[in-house]
């Protein structure tokens, strides 16, 4: 099996109350990771802002815009100049009264492939997600990029493996997620260990079970009562961490991946091969109660 290597760049940093500085500090995160090679470069989720849905706020509506939009098209610029695909999470306005989390994927000319809508919306204290964003409707999203075929999926949608399941199955060679996830302050370090614990291996078994590369670039600092943990990772198609960023500091990473790796597991640990679908009906029901 030949070779086909690209270099993702991760783009782990904090944010503040000023829109403009943060974008500002995206783009220039970006650049670096282009100066350091990379073809494809990811940002964390909702970037542009302070992390808005640990409370329930109506002046936080004002942060969204169309997509594409004004971001939009300033990232489509960016990536034509530095020739790298850029992937962008945004507070997407669809209509008046109507909001969505959503990730564009622009590709290395600066052609705009299209976007994805987070699907699985939390509600959980620190996390009012559902109070800003209608679920999503665009099924799960994979973008044939120049330098890859890749599937984009976002925080929350990172706990479920049917939403990596079907965005593997149509053909993702590296799934990415933009997270915002921390630890309250007021909890343990023993909690804190859990919580990080699981959410590393719970995307590492994606990884696993699908035979792709699996990147998370997530926020860091503290915002409120909130300590976004970074911890940016890749995985690659076994399970193994490629990288991993700190819990605390601004970091722009670039890994070169080979994915000819992906055919490789593959063949070595067909699961795809093995899939009993005539079985999996049942999963389809919210739950399977007892006769």
């Amino acid at each position: 099996m030949g070779q086909k290597k690209v270099s993702v760049g991760c783009v782990q940093m904090t944010c503040t109350a000023d829109v403009e500085s943060n974008v500002d500090k995206a783009v220039q995160g970006i650049r670096e990771a282009a100066s350091k090679g990379a073809n494809i470069v990811c940002l964390q989720e909702l970037f542009s802002t302070l992390y808005f849905c640990d409370v329930e706020n109506y002046e936080s509506f004002s942060h969204a815009e169309p997509v594409p939009g004004t971001t939009t098209k300033k990232m489509q610029k960016l990536a034509a100049d530095l020739g790298v695909v850029i992937i962008a999470s945004l507070f997407e306005k669809r209509a008046g009264g109507l909001y969505h989390n959503t990730t564009v994927v622009i590709d290395a000319d600066g052609t705009f492939l299209g976007k994805y809508r987070k699907n699985h919306i939390p509600d959980d204290p620190g996390f009012y997600e559902k109070f800003y964003f209608a679920p999503g409707d665009t099924g799960y999203g994979v973008f044939k990029t120049q330098f890859a075929t890749i599937g984009v999926l976002i925080c929350w949608d990172q706990w479920y493996p049917e939403a990596a399941r079907i965005t593997a199955l149509k053909g993702a060679e590296i799934i990415f997620y933009p997270t915002a996830i921390g630890w309250s302050l007021s909890q343990t370090e023993a909690v804190n260990t859990e919580q990080h614990n699981a959410w590393q291996t719970i995307q590492c078994s994606h990884a696993i079970a699908n035979g792709v590369f699996v990147v998370a670039v997530n926020r860091t600092g503290v915002e409120g009562d909130m300590r976004f943990w970074g911890g940016s990772f890749i995985s690659n198609p076994f399970g193994s961490i490629l990288y991993k960023a700190s819990h605390d500091s601004e970091e722009v990473a670039v890994q070169e991946l080979d994915l000819s790796a992906v055919e490789f597991y593959r063949t070595h640990w067909p699961f795809l091969r093995d899939r009993r679908t005539d079985t999996y009906g049942p999963i389809l029901n919210r739950f399977i109660d007892e006769e």
